[in-house]
């Protein structure tokens, strides 16, 4: 007989940043309220703990796990028997990486959260940059609590989308979500004929284009990037982009967006040009959804560009 698949919730997070609260809040919720039981792996106990009755009324059964070697797969599979659970949610050790989780078989990731303290961001991400990146890599939402307008929440959402693009990153604070500041300042005119990307803005329009697509629509822009072609390219077409750092050196990404020209021909791999080109929201294969693709209008040659794009 076939295993039972398990939907599996994980919620990621340093320690304090608030992973306890949201689930015993979640918990709670009318809409978690389902049938059967729910197995709680706890794999770092903070300050906050949990309220034991109302575990017990959501019939969710807590276990704690106190290292790393103790989350194999034949052992979190005796829990779920043990408990007769049909999901489980997993508060994750902050400090753990992700990618080294391996689930029974039959289980399934079904959605993965993270959990940010705003108050600490800047101390957890100065220091522990490439810890920070593999939380966020694949969290379909990252929840930044504690957070105020006093705080650079434009900065703080960049430095997360140029980690997970297709993150959707909520900022918060004792009175619920914070959206007053999503309009930042751009540090180019929008406005312009031909909008000027500077070298130093590049990841700050990269990540707005793809962002927000339709303010670029009909747009001209000019910057100086890297021609990148792949061999099953179009002969018509190059991506132009530059290398970026998203959370530390061993985190080198090109960025870039599909260009069309015919004079794609003419230019080669690597080759360093500035690009004046229209822009246009179209749906690309790669991109698996709408997004940016530029029409080159003029193409000219241009000295490499040493400063790598960075989103702090």
């Amino acid at each position: 007989m076939a295993k039972q698949e398990i939907p599996v919730f994980l919620i990621t997070g340093f320690l304090e940043s608030g992973k306890t609260t949201f689930l015993n809040g979640t918990i709670a919720e009318d809409y978690f309220q389902i049938e059967g039981n729910t197995l709680l792996l706890i794999c770092e106990e903070g300050m906050e703990e949990y309220d034991a009755d109302m575990l017990a009324w959501n019939r969710t059964f807590p276990e704690i796990i106190e290292d790393q070697s103790e989350l194999t797969p034949i052992h979190m599979q005796s829990l779920l028997e043990k408990h007769k659970a049909e999901r489980v949610i997993i508060e994750y050790n902050g400090i753990w990486d992700p990618r080294d989780l391996q689930l029974p078989e039959g289980w399934f990731l079904h959605q993965q959260l993270m959990m940010v303290d705003g108050s600490t961001f800047d101390t957890y991400f100065n220091n522990m940059r490439s810890v920070f990146g593999n939380n966020a890599r694949n969290s379909e939402v990252i929840i930044v609590n504690r957070s105020s307008t006093d705080m650079d929440l434009p900065r703080i959402k960049r430095i997360f989308r140029s980690v997970n693009p297709a993150a959707d990153v909520v900022f918060e604070n004792d009175e619920g979500e914070l959206d007053a500041f999503i309009e930042e300042d751009l540090p180019y005119d929008l406005n312009a004929p031909v909008i000027e990307i500077k070298n130093q803005d590049y990841g700050i329009w990269f990540l707005d284009a793809s962002e927000t697509p339709e303010r670029y629509e009909g747009k001209k822009i000019r910057f100086t990037c890297m021609i990148h072609k792949q061999k099953r390219m179009p002969a018509d077409c190059f991506v132009p982009g530059r290398m970026a750092m998203t959370c530390c050196e061993a985190d080198m990404v090109f960025l870039g967006y599909l260009c069309h020209s015919p004079e794609a021909a003419s230019w080669k791999d690597k080759q360093w040009v500035t690009l004046t080109a229209s822009v246009k929201k179209e749906y690309v294969k790669e991109y698996g959804e709408e997004g940016p693709v530029l029409y080159a209008e003029k193409i000219e040659p241009a000295q490499p560009v040493t400063q790598i794009v960075t989103f702090g």
